[in-house]
């Protein structure tokens, strides 16, 4: 019997190699299912939930979100915090400042689909074509990878000929998913008056479809700072000479980033509105929860982005979401109805899921 000494070193070596890009393309694919889900469902809470502005909401789901990065700054053992990387939670944030006048305007799904169209595009192109000083991916099988990546962009235009219809949140007759309909109520909160509520529904729809084109702009490029920061560890002469490797050591101050800037915005908006902001107190149960849900998703984005690459990740985590927004829009929120509108949105779940599909086997 040969002994493992006899066997030919760059054998050993293979086997090796083969088994850990097997493991990291596991856990790269269950980080990415883990997040879709929670992507896809995180605004269901608040869906019946009066939110007002959004500003308090945005607030509330931040605060969510830094404390589920500080349980896993805890879990990592503290490790180096860039304070640079706080731009990109930044970036983050003014993007998400968007999201309830969108919810309002024109949906969950649709809104969903249309700001993570833009967040492909934005996030894939930088991390293929070595966009702001980060170095440009690569994958095994190119072809796949544009083609993979142009399907999941084709289906939200596809999504945009889905006509949604949006109702107020919250009626006598419905119940939050969360709480009960008499928790907290009072005649300051009971009724949801924002400038969105006050649109035309043509208007409504241009808003929300340009604010969501927004979102999905900002959203996209909150992942460059951490990226170039991971780019330029090998560079003796450059600040961040030495940084990890490991994604997630860069959630803690990039989740810092987000909280302190909806923080400054939040302040801002009380100055405005001269210390009588829209407090919903029935909003923060459901938007902690909607936090968690996000910062939860993040957390394994970043650990997509650590075994996939982002240039296989973002298509993948950015469009799928907005299927399963979409789902809950159709199925729960009665959001589209007819026939014509359900054809397209099977049109658009096909190209997502073979978008998606095509991203996927490109890193194979």
């Amino acid at each position: 019997m040969e002994s493992l000494a006899d066997v030919p070193h760059f054998l050993v070596a293979s086997d090796n190699s083969t088994s850990t890009n097997s493991t990291d393309l596991i856990y790269g694919f269950v980080s990415c299912a883990v997040s879709v889900v929670f992507y896809g469902s995180n605004f269901v809470p608040v869906k019946k939930i009066d939110t007002g502005d959004g500003m308090f909401f945005q607030w509330v789901l931040c605060a969510a979100i830094w404390i589920i990065s500080l349980v896993a700054n805890i879990i990592l053992q503290s490790p180096r915090f860039w304070p640079q990387a706080m731009l990109g939670g930044a970036i983050w944030a003014t993007g998400n400042i968007t999201v309830v006048p969108i919810v309002k305007t024109i949906g969950l799904g649709l809104g969903l689909l249309i700001w993570a169209s833009f967040n492909l595009l934005m996030g894939w192109a930088s991390s293929r074509f070595g966009w702001f000083g980060i170095e440009a991916e690569s994958v095994g099988n190119p072809t796949l990878n544009y083609c993979g990546a142009g399907l999941c962009l084709l289906s939200a235009i596809v999504f945009f000929f889905v006509k949604s219809d949006v109702q107020r949140p919250a009626t006598a007759e419905e119940t939050p998913l969360l709480i009960d309909n008499t928790v907290n109520s009072s005649s300051q909160c009971s009724t949801d008056d924002s400038w969105v509520d006050m649109l035309p529904p043509l208007t409504k729809r241009l808003v929300g479809t340009g604010l969501a084109i927004i979102a999905g702009i900002f959203y996209g490029f909150s992942f460059v700072p951490v990226l170039y920061i991971k780019n330029h560890s090998n560079d003796r002469n450059s600040t961040f000479s030495g940084s990890s490797q490991f994604d997630l050591d860069y959630v803690f101050a990039q989740f810092s980033g987000i909280f302190l800037t909806s923080t400054v915005y939040f302040l801002i908006y009380c100055a405005f509105k001269k210390s009588k902001p829209q407090v919903f107190p029935k909003a923060v149960l459901p938007g902690f929860v909607s936090g968690v849900m996000w910062g939860m998703a993040t957390c394994c984005w970043f650990l997509a982005n650590h075994y996939l690459s982002p240039v296989v990740s973002f298509p993948i985590i950015t469009t799928v979401p907005g299927l399963i927004a979409a789902l809950w829009g159709v199925l729960v929120f009665k959001e589209v109805k007819g026939l014509r509108n359900y054809l397209v949105l099977i049109l658009a779940f096909c190209l997502v899921l073979s978008g998606a599909l095509l991203t996927a086997f490109s890193k194979v």
